[in-house]
């Protein structure tokens, strides 16, 4: 087992701070070394957020996991990250992996996986809790679950609390030890004796991939949705085209049928290359999500890996549930990012091109009603390199290409979005990562670009015929401010 010693390890992080790589984004939470992905422990706690993460403090690979950790009241102003949880015993010597978070009246607690492999590399998970310290370290206390219930694997983990009816429950992904593994969720209960095992929650899926991670239970007035991650779903043309998916189900849950009943198909959250593990926190009746940028089992396809750290999480995001589809609006604090000074008024009529100077990080907002043109393309150029954002009027499709980048994947992902006749997109561009919505938050997609040269991009907007009216406003954003710096 790895030694961890705090101190050295944030006093590393805090002379490294503010980022000054050309890679590294100013407006999305990362580190300046190591490897980061799932966020935990989401919680709001005495007047602040608290958002936890996955990371390896030590090197830019997937172990010796451990919990960083930041504060924020707004989104945009951040305490240091600092190490709070890692590895000290042998239920969690071969990582603390990921969990949620809980705000008690005196205390904030996480929940989280311990790993552990011996000698021959065979698993054991079990549920362990902990309360955040003062100087910033959490305290491990007692375990809820030592171990899976007899029918499924020690893959086991990512547990997530919540409440019904005045009773405290979790979430917690599983796979089944059948013939062909098969992934799915259990649901535990709080009793007086601990926590009882509920089972499965019943759903119309059927066999559906082999393992499914990091769950969450989200409550939409009468409507329930279970958000979570599949690994092991086939590609098709307009969907499931990452190598994992991150998505969901809504409909009821009963949980004395333990049954989701009248549930909608599996639904995608993001359509980017670059989206899984979210963490959603339900605060004043918003339910705000923080992703992972990155994706499981692909870390060639980052660049920064040769400089010394990985992974961004995305922008908080706000979810509202329409008629079993969940939107995703960009969190209202980020708007204090905006430099008023900056913003630049779009307006065309009947034009085929319409071209923007852009910022070092910035936001666009864009209508674009379509008259004549049948087919658009938004680029953000960086010099001879180019990311391509293609509608496809007949087809009813977006398509976003990575072809024209030099550095890191490429590629292309497809998805529907159904557009009469204005097109709607909200862009968040940062160093490398950008993030999308399209149609109000109907859709919405996360990624990462790596420009060869360091240059600011610029924005084109190009038809096949006259658009009848591109309309919007461009915004440069400010970075984050951590304290100290």
């Amino acid at each position: 087992m790895e030694y961890f010693d705090k101190q050295a390890i944030d006093a590393k992080v805090a002379s490294m701070l503010p980022f000054q790589h050309r890679w590294h984004n100013r407006f999305h939470l990362e580190m300046p070394f190591g490897l980061i992905n799932d966020p935990n422990g989401f919680a709001w706690y005495q007047g602040e957020y608290h958002i936890f993460f996955q990371w390896n403090p030590l090197g830019c690979v997937h172990k010796n996991k451990c919990w960083a950790h930041v504060r924020t009241r707004d989104f945009v102003h951040y305490s240091r990250p600092e190490l709070a949880l890692w590895p000290t015993d042998e239920h969690d010597k071969d990582g603390c992996y990921s969990g949620c978070g809980v705000a008690e009246r005196k205390r904030l607690r996480v929940f989280y996986t311990c790993n552990a492999k011996d000698e021959q590399g065979n698993r054991s998970s079990s549920q362990r809790f902990g309360t955040l310290q003062a100087d910033g370290t959490v305290k491990k206390e007692e375990f809820a679950v030592m171990h899976e219930p007899e029918g499924y694997t020690a893959h086991f983990r990512d547990p997530y609390l919540f409440t019904r009816h005045g009773k405290q429950y979790f979430v917690i992904g599983a796979q089944a030890d059948e013939k062909e593994p098969r992934g799915t969720v259990l649901i535990y209960r709080e009793t007086e004796d601990g926590w009882e095992c509920l089972g499965e929650p019943a759903t119309r899926l059927g066999q559906f991939g082999y393992m499914w991670e990091c769950p969450n239970l989200l409550h939409f007035g009468p409507f329930d949705a279970l958000i979570f991650c599949p690994q092991g779903l086939e590609a098709r043309d307009y969907d499931r085209q990452n190598v994992y998916q991150a998505g969901y189900i809504a409909g009821h849950l009963s949980l004395d049928g333990m049954a989701m009943l009248q549930h909608t198909k599996f639904q995608e959250l993001d359509h980017g290359f670059d989206f899984y593990a979210p963490q959603v926190l339900n605060h004043e009746g918003r339910h705000i999500l923080i992703g992972w940028m990155g994706m499981p089992d692909r870390d060639d396809d980052y660049p920064t890996r040769e400089e010394g750290w990985m992974y961004s999480l995305t922008l908080p995001r706000e979810l509202t549930l329409r008629q079993g589809h969940i939107y995703s609006q960009p969190a209202r604090e980020l708007r204090a990012l905006r430099i008023a000074e900056t913003e630049n008024t779009v307006t065309a009529d009947s034009a085929a091109r319409v071209e923007s100077d852009l910022s070092d990080g910035s936001e666009i907002l864009l209508n674009i009603k379509l008259g004549e043109a049948q087919n658009v393309d938004l680029r953000l150029r960086y010099g001879l390199e180019h990311l391509t954002f293609h509608y496809d009027r007949h087809a009813q499709t977006m398509t976003i290409s990575r072809e024209g980048m030099k550095n890191g994947a490429r590629g292309v992902r497809r998805f529907r979005l159904y557009v009469d006749e204005m097109l709607s997109m909200h862009l968040f561009v940062d160093k490398t990562a950008v993030e999308a919505f399209f149609q109000h938050g109907e859709e919405a997609a996360s990624l990462f670009v790596f420009p060869e040269k360091d240059i600011v991009p610029s924005l084109e907007v190009e038809a096949d015929a006259p658009m009848e009216t591109v309309t919007g406003t461009i915004w440069q954003l400010d970075a984050f401010r951590y304290e100290g710096c």
